[in-house]
């Protein structure tokens, strides 16, 4: 039989508590397909055990000692990239700690449960083998801190074409699930301030973590962020982010709808439904983009954009976490254009001065 096939995956574990490490040994250890290559009590011990072990998959813990489990983990992602997940004790007070790893490169999470016992545990057993077993299959970049944009980026250019979209302006629609709270921050950050569309932000997260997501994106982004709200009209110019327990429609009037579920097709929030709905409604003027993520979701939202003649953007796989969402995109063939995470704000910009200006020659 083939050795590789045999292959355990190797998992460091990363916890300040001796005895979390024990629980989280055996859990890890009684699956067949995974085993503990390592432990470290604190941050910094993780970041050289990263290194020299090589592990398929870590571990992290939050607050831990010398280094806590962001710092470790910001470190990890930009010096010797490893597939991490993140373990946390509470996602509820942990919040903003748990998205922010998530932001540095971390690529899911499993609530531990309160008392933190090993019965407690065992409830989170399958959970937590199958995120790792997932992590470790993700080919994961190396992740670097960008410098903010100067609030005056575009502003000049954005004054000059607002006029010209008068009651009729472009709609983007932004969709992303595994890698997407960083990959999305990465693009929304550098729109500038007066790009003249709405733009809708629909991201596979949890709902816990909708409100904080949207505080740390409105604090990189020039653009207003706000939680899209029942029966608001879209304007130009704001950034709509669908909280994570509803879907969001468009009405025929431009009028934001939310519906609490059932899952579509799987997903709640689905982007599918987004981008089918306001393509409905804004036709050509419509701009899809799809962003890292597991699963087919936004595939046949590409089409129905591309069939209303608007403009559809795909990450490529080389800057994608998970190539999933944006190459199910790309087998519909519905996608324009298919770029590196760090050209889509640029392209997005491009696309909506195009539709406000159709006679500018932009190339």
């Amino acid at each position: 039989m083939n050795q590789r096939l045999e292959k355990k995956l190797r998992v460091l574990v990363v916890d300040d508590s001796a005895y979390m490490c024990k629980v989280l040994r055996d859990i890890i250890n009684s699956d067949p397909q995974l085993e503990v290559a390592g432990q470290a009590r604190n941050g910094r011990d993780a970041v050289a055990l990263a290194e020299s072990l090589s592990p398929d998959v870590i571990t992290m813990d939050i607050n831990m000692p010398h280094l806590d489990g962001l710092q470790a983990t910001e470190m990890i992602m930009s010096q010797h990239p490893r597939p991490i997940v993140i373990v946390s004790s509470d996602a509820r007070s942990g919040t903003a700690h748990t998205l922010r790893a998530l932001e540095l490169g971390a690529i899911d999470f499993v609530t531990k449960p309160s008392s933190g016992i090993d019965l407690d545990m065992n409830v989170v057993r399958e959970e937590l083998t199958r995120k790792l077993k997932l992590a470790a299959k993700v080919r994961v970049i190396r992740t670097a801190t960008r410098p903010k944009l100067s609030p005056s980026h575009g502003s000049a250019q954005g004054e000059r074409l607002a006029s010209h979209c008068g009651s009729k302006f472009p709609m983007v629609v932004i969709a992303a699930s595994t890698g997407g709270p960083a990959a999305v921050t990465r693009v929304v950050e550098k729109l500038p301030k007066d790009l003249s569309a709405s733009v809708f932000v629909v991201l596979h997260i949890p709902p816990v973590f909708t409100k904080q997501f949207m505080q740390q994106l409105a604090d990189a982004a020039s653009l207003p962020v706000r939680e899209a709200e029942m029966n608001e009209t879209a304007q130009p110019g704001v950034v709509y982010l669908c909280p994570g327990s509803h879907h969001l429609r468009l009405s025929s009037q431009g009028k934001i709808s939310l519906d609490s579920g059932p899952r579509i097709s799987g997903y709640l929030p689905c982007a599918d439904v987004t981008l089918e709905t306001v393509a409905e409604f804004a036709r050509a003027s419509t701009v899809g983009v799809i962003l890292t993520g597991m699963g087919h979701d936004a595939a046949a939202g590409a089409k129905a954009v591309k069939a209303a003649g608007g403009w559809v953007i795909a990450q490529d796989e080389a800057t994608s976490v998970i190539f999933g969402m944006p190459a199910e995109a790309i087998k519909t063939g519905a996608v324009d254009e298919v770029l590196p995470l760090d050209e889509i704000s640029a392209a997005i910009e491009k696309r909506v001065m195009r539709l406000c200006r159709p006679a500018l020659a932009i190339t």
